[in-house]
């Protein structure tokens, strides 16, 4: 694999259709990679058919039947967890990897999630989060599965934040699902934190930001849900493919953003720039 394209779920949540309807959509476009978002347990809107999300107590095959169908591969799965709380997110963690591996996802992508009121910002918190990935890292290790953490809160905002939890485990399957958008919301240099993340890189969100939305929340946010059509914002995606290439990344740009007709203009942006070598 060199760079591949593929979306994220997200695209379709607002109109209202189940996983396999969005996967459907997602091939028709011309995507060859989809990132489907997985939740524990039951959830309303996704039994009924009005949302996307995966539940993970249903069968692998299940999910890997609609992929093969439609003639797709799952690039990661969506997989945001509290990594500082741990007795929700190791057995969810845990879940995801067997999901993933049922399914062929190389990654499960997460971040440290919004931190617990009681929980300072300083080693504890860290060793907090160690806890849980080395925990999690062992089921990963059984599987072959990496664990990819996302800049989207608090601390992995920063490329120093980010790095810290992305190197709290010695191990090669604790890598980085870098998101251009909320790093450059979080205020950093996504194209810097690129390639500081270099070898360790296993999913990139594709996540492009409107200048709108860029001056009116840089370095007040620690990142947004999806951004809009790659190509209409202020990331640079000959630059961001650059920079990939220079570091030697093989892998999947993961569109996030927020409808279909963003998702099929990013798919051309996008194509067009690897076009060019």
């Amino acid at each position: 694999m060199s760079i591949e394209i593929g979306v994220n779920m997200e695209f379709i949540r607002h109109e209202d259709k189940p996983f396999a309807a969005g996967v459907e959509r997602a091939a028709q476009f011309g995507f060859r990679y989809v990132e489907p978002m997985v939740h524990n347990g039951r959830e309303l809107l996704s039994e009924a058919g009005y949302f996307h999300s995966f539940s993970l107590d249903d069968d692998p095959g299940e999910m890997k039947e609609v992929l093969d169908k439609h003639g797709v591969k799952a690039s990661g799965l969506s997989a945001h967890c509290p990594l500082m709380r741990p007795e929700i997110s190791v057995p969810y963690l845990q879940k995801a990897i067997r999901m993933a591996a049922g399914v062929g996802a190389p990654v499960i992508n997460t971040d440290e999630g919004i931190r617990p009121p009681w929980l300072p910002v300083d080693e504890e918190a860290f060793t907090v989060i160690k806890y849980t990935l080395t925990t999690a890292l062992r089921t990963a290790e059984r599987y072959g599965i990496a664990i990819g953490i996302e800049p989207h809160q608090s601390i992995s905002k920063t490329t120093e934040g980010l790095m810290k939890i992305a190197t709290l485990v010695d191990h090669p399957l604790l890598r980085i699902n870098y998101d251009t958008g909320n790093a450059h919301l979080g205020g950093a240099d996504p194209y810097d934190g690129l390639r500081r993340a270099g070898k360790r890189l296993a999913h990139i969100h594709a996540k492009d930001i409107s200048y709108e939305q860029s001056g009116a929340e840089r370095g007040k946010v620690t990142g947004t849900a999806v951004g809009c059509a790659c190509g209409d914002g202020v990331i640079d995606w000959a630059r961001v493919v650059a920079v990939l290439r220079e570091v030697g990344f093989s892998g999947v740009l993961s569109v996030e953003c927020g409808t279909s007709e963003q998702a099929a203009r990013s798919l051309a942006h996008l194509s067009g720039i690897l076009a060019r070598g």
